[in-house]
């Protein structure tokens, strides 16, 4: 499997080779090759801050001379006329990674912006809002990083990383007790260290989950009532036999209801809006 290095490096240079192809025939046109230049960052809208440690590979990989000097980093609160960094160098290089850098920023800077305007909604709660696998293909990595830069968390990377048993397999496996099994029996034979959470959508499958002691309950389409009767039933359980089970609320949740769920005593939301139709950030490369 790649590395994550190894997978961002892939997306630039699918971004290029898209963008750029055999070269920025007006840029190449117009400018000549030994034109030194500077552009900074500027933002235009009032947000979180995301991605400046990716600008920096998009310059570094298109061209190495490339000097860039941030100002403000991943993480913090812009706003319009904030200059986040600069970079000098070559005319051609700096604007033929311009939109590349841009796209990334934007998007990034959008999700983060997002992303902490859903977790403020559960100020002085322990529930925290997560990420889904809803992503654009090629970015999850930069759209899930995003995400923690926001103050939210990720949940599974891909299919990978943690067993998620949903609606589907549990009905294709015949019951949530033979898809737990099959999938503790798989983890041993192909010596996997997983988490295991299942989805469930009513009373008799939280209690079927808890008899199996899964990592994390999923409540799928819960009513804040439904989930906060579900959160009642999991906990007595964990009183009963020492253990923590997880509780995530999840499907159709809006910031508007977000903390209804939250107040019920959930440990995370997850909400695919963070980055399934989220709005970029506004802001610009400028020379000066």
């Amino acid at each position: 499997m790649k590395s994550r290095e190894e997978l961002i490096d892939d997306l630039l240079t699918l971004a290029f080779a898209e963008d750029v192809g055999d070269g920025d025939a007006t840029t190449l046109s117009t400018i000549p090759a030994d034109e030194m230049g500077r552009q900074r960052l500027i933002v235009k809208e009032e947000g979180i801050l995301a991605g400046v440690e990716v600008a920096r590979m998009v310059f570094d990989k298109f061209d190495p001379s490339l000097k860039m000097t941030v100002y403000i980093n991943d993480g913090a609160r812009v706003k319009p006329g904030d200059i986040a960094f600069e970079v000098e160098g070559p005319v051609r290089s700096l604007l033929q990674t311009e939109r590349t850098m841009l796209n990334i920023m934007q998007r990034m800077s959008g999700i983060a912006t997002t992303t902490a305007r859903y977790q403020a909604r559960l100020d002085g709660l322990h529930t925290k809002v997560l990420d889904t696998r809803k992503t654009t293909p090629g970015m999850r990595l930069l759209e899930k990083d995003a995400v923690k830069i926001g103050g939210g968390e990720n949940h599974r990377i891909g299919l990978f990383d943690m067993i998620l048993i949903k609606d589907n397999h549990v009905d294709f496996a015949g019951g949530i007790h033979n898809a737990v099994e099959a999938a503790r029996k798989w983890c041993a034979e192909n010596d996997k260290d997983l988490r295991i959470e299942v989805e469930t959508r009513n009373e008799d499958e939280i209690r079927q989950a808890l008899a199996e002691k899964v990592d994390r309950i999923m409540l799928d389409n819960f009513t804040p009532e439904r989930t906060a009767g579900a959160v009642k039933i999991i906990r007595e359980d964990d009183t009963r036999t020492g253990r923590h089970t997880e509780i995530e609320s999840s499907g159709g949740i809006t910031i508007d209801t977000l903390r209804q769920y939250g107040e019920t005593g959930v440990d995370f939301i997850s909400v695919g809006a963070l980055t399934h139709s989220v709005k970029g950030l506004d802001m610009s490369f400028k020379a000066f």
